[in-house]
């Protein structure tokens, strides 16, 4: 494999989720290996280095993040502080995901990690009223910002939370819905599993403010009504679906067209319709009903 025939592939697998075949896996990580080693440059680091985050092989996605950090990349100096912040590689260091967060005083991202740290106390004393203030700075910063992949939802939900806790309910709602119709296109086009999990707790956050509006909900909205029995319908290409929450053993399984889900984040990671994945196509699922 040539620089040049290397490219090509990566051009045309560029890919930062599981969506990828076994085959264009390893045809992908094989000329990004070949990148690397003939060229040296940072991107094709933190290219590799998030194929592997995404397969939550996070020993690798740390190797070539680190690589690339060393080079002064900073989505890979992002990388290297989520995976300290969440303990990826079996243990948490909140000292080094400050300071890897804290280097890039301009990453939008960066800075609402170190929010977060100091909400939680993590590494640093807690300091909600700083917590808040980074938030509501970064809120006028994106509110604006038209980009799925913009961190406008991770923005949004956080002031939505802090709106919640001032008792300003209409608002806090706002936020949170804003936030899912951006979040639902992001995941359209990169179903990764961190955006399922903000989408998740989006949910969850917003259905404690309000009742969902059963005449009008969508495919994520599943997140909360699938939580207890119950049997939904919707469509698809003229064809009916039905995704039904049953009690088994004092827990909640899923069945969805003939196949069984242990939990809602497996019917999510996994629920297709002819091999397409569910969230990949949740703008196309319409006439959403609920049978009690």
């Amino acid at each position: 494999m040539t620089v040049k025939e290397a490219k090509k592939i990566c051009a045309r697998l560029e890919c930062y989720d599981e969506t990828l075949s076994e085959e264009d896996f390893f045809l992908y990580t094989e000329a990004l290996g070949l990148l690397i080693e003939k060229t040296r440059k940072p991107k094709y680091m933190v290219a590799l280095g998030g194929v592997y985050y995404a397969r939550k092989d996070f020993d690798l996605a740390l190797k070539y993040y680190e690589m690339a950090a060393d080079l002064g990349s900073e989505p890979a100096i992002e990388g290297l502080g989520y995976i300290w912040y969440y303990g990826r590689t079996g243990t948490v260091d909140y000292a080094k995901a400050f300071r890897y967060f804290s280097f890039l005083k301009h990453n939008i991202v960066s800075q609402y990690k170190v929010a977060d740290m100091y909400k939680n106390g993590y590494y640093v004393e807690k300091d909600y009223d700083k917590y808040k203030q980074i938030i509501e700075r970064l809120y006028e910063e994106v509110r604006n910002m038209e980009n799925p992949f913009a961190p406008v939802p991770e923005i949004f939900t956080r002031l939505a939370s802090i709106r919640t806790k001032e008792g300003k309910t209409d608002e806090a709602i706002r936020l949170y819905c804003e936030s899912k119709n951006v979040l639902a296109q992001r995941i359209e086009e990169n179903p990764f599993f961190g955006n399922l999990t903000i989408m998740k707790y989006l949910i969850k956050n917003l259905y404690e403010l309000k009742d969902p509006d059963l005449k009008h909900i969508d495919l994520f909205d599943l997140y909360e009504l699938l939580t207890k029995p119950v049997k939904v319908s919707f469509k698809y290409n003229g064809e009916e679906h039905f995704a039904e929450a049953v009690e088994e053993d004092e827990e909640i399984v899923i069945s969805f067209d003939g196949k069984w889900f242990r939990t809602i984040d497996d019917f999510f990671a996994k629920a297709s319709i002819d091999g397409i994945r569910l969230v990949v196509i949740g703008w196309e699922l319409y006439d959403f009903g609920v049978i009690l």
